[in-house]
C-alpha cells in the first residue's frame, strides 16, 4: 500500500508512475487527497471539541465550588452540546477513514525507473540468456507423454481424485520431486537463509498484509468455514511472520527460505499452453523472502537474481532472464525479474521464478518497520522469488534430458536422486 504522505506530497508523481503499470489512478488519486484534507481538518475540529470539554468540565467545578449552580448548569449545556458534536464529527472521520482506506488498497505498487514501458509479455526485456538450447531431434517427446511412458506422472488418477491440475507423482517421479526440493533447501541455507516451515492456510489479514487480497482472491482457494486461504505462494506466511514487528537496526538483512505446496485456481486457463505441468492448481514450490533497509534492497535484488541464477546452472537448463514491463507486472511489485527455462520438446519458454522487490509497500500493509540509527522509525523494505517452482523445471528436466526413450539425471542433482537414469 502505497503511503498517505506520498500520495498527499507527490500525487502527480503517483499518477504518472502508475500509468507505466497502465493504471489510470487520477480519480482515485485526487479523491484520495481530498479524504485525506478532510480528514486532518475533522481531525483538528474534533481534538478542539475535546479541548473545550475537558476546559469547561473543569469550570463546571470551579464554579460549583463557588454556589454559583446557575452558571454551572449552564455551561454543563454547553459541554453536552460540545459531546454531541464531537459524536458527530467521529461518525464523520469514521466514514472519512473508512472510503480513504478502501481507495488506498486499489492502487498498486509504483514501478521504479527500471521499469521499461509495455502492455504485456511482448514487451518484457530479455536481461541474460544462458546453457545451450539442446537438439532433441524429432522424435523427442513433449513431457506428459514421456511421463506417461515412464510411469512417473499420472494425470488422469489425478483428475480422478480431485481434478484436471493436480497429478499423481509415482515412484521416480515422486523422488524426482523431493530431490529438487531438498537440493533447492539446501543451497539457500548455504546462503544464509534461515529455513521454515510454514501453514500452508492463512487468515485473511496475512492475505492483506502481502497484497494477495483484495487483489486476487479469485485465485485462491477459499475454506469459508474458518475463512481461511490456501498459500499461493510461501510469500505469504513466510512475509506475515513479521507482520506487526519492528525491527531493531541491527536486525537486517532477514533471510528465509521455505517449501510449501502451492494452490492457485487458474480460473480461465486452459489450451495446450496449460498441458502436463505447464499450469497446475497445486503445485510445489521453494522460496526465498528477504526483509532489507531501503538503502540495501536493491543490492539484495541483484544477490536474489544472482542466487535463483546458480541454481538454474546447477541443473544445466538453457534459461533466460526478463525484465518485466509495467504491464506485465504484479499489483505489489515495484520491480519484477522472471527466469524462464527452455521446454525444447514443446519450443517454448517456461516460467520457473519471479524474483521482486516490493519496497515499502507489503511492509506498509504489514506494519512491517525498524528502528534507524537515529531511533526514528522506518518502514523497512521486502522482496521475495521462487527458487524454484518445481513443475514447469521438472518438465524441461525431461523434456531436455531424454535420450533413446530414457532420462538422465544431471549431475548435481543425483547425490539427491539415488538414481542416475529414469527408464
Amino acid at each position: 500500500m502505497l503511503t498517505l504522505k506520498l500520495l498527499r506530497e507527490n500525487p502527480e508523481y503517483v499518477i504518472r508512475k502508475l500509468a507505466v503499470k497502465n493504471f489510470d489512478a487520477g480519480e482515485i488519486v485526487y479523491r484520495i487527497v481530498d479524504l485525506d484534507k478532510n480528514r486532518r481538518a475533522l481531525q483538528a475540529e474534533l481534538d478542539s471539541c475535546l479541548a473545550g470539554q475537558k476546559q469547561k468540565a473543569a469550570q463546571i467545578g470551579a464554579l460549583m465550588k463557588e454556589g454559583r449552580k446557575d452558571e454551572a448548569e449552564a455551561v454543563k449545556l454547553e459541554v453536552a452540546s460540545l459531546k454531541e458534536k464531537s459524536r458527530d464529527l467521529e461518525e464523520k472521520s469514521e466514514k472519512n477513514s473508512h472510503e480513504l482506506e478502501s481507495l488506498m488498497v486499489l492502487l498498486p505498487n509504483i514501478p521504479c525507473d527500471q521499469v521499461p514501458e509495455g502492455k504485456g509479455a511482448e514487451d518484457n526485456v530479455v536481461v541474460k540468456m544462458g546453457n545451450e538450447i539442446p537438439d532433441l531431434g524429432p522424435d523427442a517427446l513433449p513431457h506428459w507423454d514421456l511421463a506417461r511412458k515412464l510411469d512417473i506422472i499420472d494425470f488422469d488418477l489425478g483428475v480422478k481424485l480431485t481434478g484436471a491440475g493436480f497429478p499423481v507423482y509415482k515412484g521416480k517421479g515422486a523422488r524426482l520431486q523431493r530431490a529438487l526440493i531438498n537440493m533447492f533447501l539446501d543451497i539457500n541455507t548455504a546462503a544464509g537463509y534461515l529455513e521454515v516451515e510454514p501453514p500452508v492456510m492463512v487468515n485473511e489479514a496475512s492475505g492483506f498484509g502481502t497484497g494477495q487480497l483484495p487483489d486476487k482472491e479469485g485465485q485462491m482457494y477459499h475454506a469459508n468455514l474458518d475463512n481461511f486461504y490456501l498459500v499461493p505462494t510461501a510469500e505469504v506466511p513466510v512475509t506475515n511472520i513479521y507482520r506487526d514487528v519492528i525491527l531493531g537496526n541491527n536486525d537486517f538483512p532477514v533471510k528465509m527460505t521455505a517449501y510449501t505446496p502451492c494452490f492457485r485456481r487458474e480460473a480461465g486457463s486452459y489450451g495446450k499452453d496449460v498441458r502436463g505441468l505447464n499450469r497446475l492448481h497445486q503445485f510445489d514450490k521453494v522460496e526465498i523472502v528477504r526483509i532489507e533497509k531501503p538503502e540495501n534492497s536493491y543490492a539484495a535484488l541483484d544477490e536474489m537474481i544472482a542466487h535463483v541464477e546458480g541454481i538454474v546452472n546447477r541443473l544445466g537448463l538453457p534459461y533466460r532472464i526478463l525484465r518485466l514491463c509495467g504491464g506485465d507486472m504484479s499489483f505489489t511489485s515495484a520491480i519484477t525479474y522472471d527466469f524462464e527455462v527452455y521446454s525444447a520438446a514443446q519450443g517454448r519458454w517456461l516460467e520457473i521464478s519471479s524474483v521482486s522487490n516490493f519496497e515499502s509497500y507489503q511492509a506498509n500493509r504489514l506494519k512491517l518497520r525498524y528502528k534507524d540509527a537515529d531511533g526514528k522509525t522506518q518502514l523497512a523494505h521486502t522482496l521475495n522469488g521462487s527458487s524454484l517452482a518445481l513443475p514447469r523445471v521438472v518438465a524441461a528436466l525431461l523434456e531436455n534430458n531424454q535420450k533413446d526413450g530414457k532420462v538422465i539425471i544431471p549431475e548435481a542433482l543425483r547425490p539427491y536422486t539415488g538414481f542416475d537414469v529414469i527408464d
